[in-house]
């Protein structure tokens, strides 16, 4: 057996390369299409929005009315640029999750391959060369171990962000409302 790849191995894993590209790329449109939707949903509520607004500030007739619009059109205005940062935020983090597990898949794949041609060589290397067969089997392992806990190490980072933008947006949310109320009982 020879350690070296032969060319069924070789298209094999070119075969499993573009379809890890394809699906990468695929991922990658989808997210952009995503994206894009998005912000011409958004685009269009806006303007619909401005629109309104500004018939709703023509219709003002005295300095009170226009107090008690001002602080009406505030809080919409907070609660879809929140939305709206949430949404993208989603989808960032969709598309690094996709990412994140082909980056992983990779990894096992190589690491196999590795482990395969390991084992081969094993089998061909002269007399006394286990420890070395063993030592680099032992860097692998605390390797692939060391990814793992790095691994982990990154999604609980990326739940604790993930909490902490939630809690942002809702104190957000929370402050714009209780202003509001607040400049609606000052102009009542």
């Amino acid at each position: 057996m020879s350690v070296f790849a032969t060319p069924e191995q070789i298209a094999a894993a070119s075969k499993a390369n573009i379809e890890t590209l394809l699906s990468l790329t695929n991922s990658a449109f989808a997210n952009a299409e995503r994206l894009t939707a998005l912000n011409l949903n958004t685009a269009r509520s806006i303007l619909e929005d401005s629109v309104a607004n500004a018939k709703s500030l023509l219709a003002v007739k005295d300095v009170q009315e226009l107090v008690t619009l001002q602080t009406s059109l505030a809080q919409p205005l907070v609660e879809k640029a929140v939305a709206y940062a949430r949404s993208v935020y989603e989808i960032a983090s969709q598309s690094q999750e996709e990412l994140s597990k082909v980056f992983e898949g990779q990894v096992a794949e190589l690491n196999k391959g590795v482990a395969t041609a390991l084992d081969k060589a094993a089998k061909s290397a002269p007399a006394g060369s286990d420890v070395a067969v063993a030592a680099v089997k032992s860097a692998i392992a605390a390797a692939n171990s060391a990814y793992d806990s790095f691994s982990k190490a990154a999604k609980q980072a990326a739940e604790i962000a993930e909490a902490n933008v939630a809690a942002a947006t809702n104190a957000t949310v929370k402050a714009v409302s209780t202003t509001t109320k607040a400049a609606s009982k000052k102009a009542a």
